[in-house]
């Protein structure tokens, strides 16, 4: 036996499926066919991804510059320039206006209002608001100028340039002031139909949006053309332009207030909020005008200058004791209501602004000299010839007449010139020295001096010093030419002799009550003593011979039951237009009752054309009718003496 191992035996495994082929029947335990030859698939392409964290860290710092920029712009808009930013964007949704401070009422003595205030509206406009980009139309402008010119009252024309200035960043400017509320009424009604309009059919422009209105006021003159010459008037910017509203401006106007409003679209957004000053009212200034007496003074002296076809007159009334003006009244005068047809000429205040020789009713001023200076008594005889040579003259009275043998009461009585140049030479031993003494007295009464009223224009009049005077001026001015005055400073004169010989400055203010409530009165005048109370009293005896005496010149200023003191005047005027001589000034002073003095009036016409030019024959009437309404109003009783009766005239 061999030592190999003895063969195995193969164990049949199990059959390999064979493919059938072509023609063949796949059978049990037949071997699968081969594949026919050809191209193999190619294997799917595998992806590889590769790490996201590259990728991420780029966007996540892109993210981050991004935002970075963000917060950088945001910290320079809303910290570094945030007042630039705040600044535009008020410049463009805040307006800026003002308020108008209410101005204070001009009451006469009893509270009575002569000037006051109503409500009014400025109508204004935002020029931006009508730019073609903002109303979508080229000529929104000329579209809103002509709607607003009829109503306004305007030049069309000139409402298209303001709502179109130059300056196209403008946001306001004022179209018309002191508007009435119906006119602003009008204006929004026209604004509502505009606004419905441009809602309904969108295309519509509404062309009144930038049209607004701010609250103001309008001076009002409830008495028209009564005291317009005391009272002024106020312009068309609300400022005072003459008369007491001008000179009493600041007190009357108080201080206009601010305000600052967001808008939007020309209207006020409510919940933005707004902010400024508000406005303090003025003061309201109490005169020492009474009305019932300036009323009456007015009428009787405009009647007066219309009957006598005169240039001018002027009236004043005034009380003696305290110097307080009752009454200052000017004919022809003017609506203060109403500018545009006022006479350019009769604007103003002619009583204080016009400067006149006074002619006779000076004559008082020389008799007062002469007899505080013992030159001469009332009683002294003066012999006065119908012609009188002095200087470069030959001087003359009103009228031819014989020698009068007149005393020094007749020589004021029959208001003689001549007898006033020889009682007035007694002043001084030479002529110069005379001419001195009656300047002082003049300067004393108030001529060549404001009157103490601070009233704008007021005239101080003219008197030249003595050493000055021209050889006829030397006597000329004792019988009231050749030196000029207003008619406040005449009046001031007889107050001064009928207040017994002390001088109290004229005052037009009682006092003005302010936004508080409060009454300031205002400072006492000042007080002066001119002549003594002798001389006062005297020269009032005299002046009742002018109008008492049948010898007088001044008799038809007599008013029954009183004493009356007064002088007539008749100067020849010099016509400002041509600086010659030229007609008459007309004029009469005095004061009632005569005895107890407490009402001076002053009455003067200039330049009358119709009828008799002598003061007396002119200015008496008016003097009465006026002294007789004002003692009436103030209840004066009637005197109870007689007058006293000084001789006029002596037998040679």
């Amino acid at each position: 036996m061999s030592d190999r191992e003895p063969p195995r035996r193969r164990v049949p495994g199990p059959a390999r499926p064979v493919r059938p082929g072509i023609g063949q029947r796949p059978g049990p335990g037949a071997r699968p066919a081969r594949r026919p030859a050809g191209p193999r698939p190619a294997p799917p392409k595998v992806i590889r991804l590769g790490s996201p964290r590259p990728r991420l860290r780029l966007i996540g710092f892109a993210l981050t510059l991004v935002m970075l920029a963000f917060v950088v712009r945001l910290f320079q808009v809303q910290a570094v320039d945030a007042s630039t930013y705040a600044a535009k964007a008020d410049q463009n949704r805040y307006v800026g206006q003002v308020l108008a401070a209410e101005r204070g009422e001009i009451t006469d003595r009893h509270g009575v209002a002569l000037a006051t205030s109503e409500d009014a509206y400025d109508i204004t406009a935002d020029p931006t608001l009508f730019a073609p980009d903002e109303l979508k139309i080229p000529d929104g402008p000329e579209q809103a100028a002509a709607l607003l010119a009829p109503i306004l009252g305007q030049d069309q024309d000139d409402l298209v340039r303001k709502l179109r200035p130059e300056n196209e960043a403008l946001r306001y400017v004022k179209l018309a002031g002191r508007q009435t509320p119906q006119v602003w009424k009008q204006i929004k009604d026209l604004k509502a139909t505009l606004a419905k309009q441009a809602g309904a059919e969108g295309a519509t422009a509404n062309v009144l949006a930038g049209v607004l209105a701010v609250p103001t006021s309008k001076r009002v003159y409830p008495n028209s053309e009564l005291a317009a010459g005391i009272l002024g008037w106020v312009n068309a910017e609300g400022r005072g332009g003459g008369g007491v509203e001008l000179q009493l401006e600041k007190r009357l106007a108080g201080e206009d207030g601010k305000i600052r409003y967001a808008q939007s679209g020309g209207r006020l957004v409510p919940t933005a909020g707004s902010s400024g000053t508000p406005a303090v009212p003025g003061s309201d200034v109490e005169l020492t005008i009474d009305r019932d007496i300036q009323w009456a003074a007015q009428n009787a002296i405009s009647e007066q200058v219309e009957e006598s076809r005169a240039d001018r007159g002027y009236v004043i009334v005034q009380d003696t004791r305290t110097g307080e003006v009752l009454a200052m009244a000017n004919a022809p005068g003017f609506d203060p209501n109403d500018l545009s047809e006022a006479d350019p000429e009769a604007l103003g205040n002619a009583a204080l602004q016009d400067a006149f020789e006074p002619g006779s009713t000076a004559k008082v001023l020389s008799m007062a000299a002469v007899l505080e200076e013992n030159a001469a008594t009332p009683g002294t005889h003066v012999v006065v010839p119908n012609r009188l040579h002095r200087g470069d003259r030959l001087f003359k009275d009103d009228i031819d007449h014989p020698t009068w043998y007149l005393t020094l009461n007749g020589v004021l009585a029959k208001s003689s010139n001549i007898g006033t140049i020889l009682a007035t030479g007694q002043l001084g031993k030479t002529q110069a020295q005379a001419n001195k003494v009656l300047y002082d007295y003049l300067r004393r009464f108030g001529l060549g001096s404001q009157t103490g009223l601070g009233f704008p224009g007021e005239t101080k009049g003219i008197l030249a010093a003595p050493g000055d005077w021209s050889t006829s001026q030397q006597y000329t001015i004792p019988f009231g030419q050749g030196v000029s005055i207003n008619a406040m400073q005449a009046a001031s004169v007889y107050s001064t002799i009928a207040n017994g010989g002390v001088r109290v400055e004229p005052t037009l203010v009682r006092g003005s009550k302010g936004p508080d409530g409060r009454f300031t009165p205002a400072p006492e005048p000042e007080r002066t003593r001119v002549v003594s109370e002798k001389t006062a009293k005297t020269l009032s005896r005299m002046l009742e011979s002018v109008v008492d005496d049948e010898e007088g010149t001044g008799t038809k200023a007599r008013i029954p039951g009183y004493r009356v003191a007064g002088k007539t005047g008749t100067a020849n005027r010099v016509d400002p237009a041509t600086g010659k001589y030229h007609g008459y000034t007309s004029s009469f002073a005095g004061f009632a009752p005569a005895d107890k003095p407490r009402i001076t009036v002053y009455c003067a016409i200039q330049n009358a054309t119709e009828g008799s030019y002598f003061g007396g024959q002119i200015c008496g009437p008016v003097y009465k009718q006026v002294m007789e309404f004002a003692l009436k109003t103030l209840q004066v009783p009637p005197t109870g003496a007689a007058p006293a009766a000084l001789p006029v005239t002596f037998k040679p």
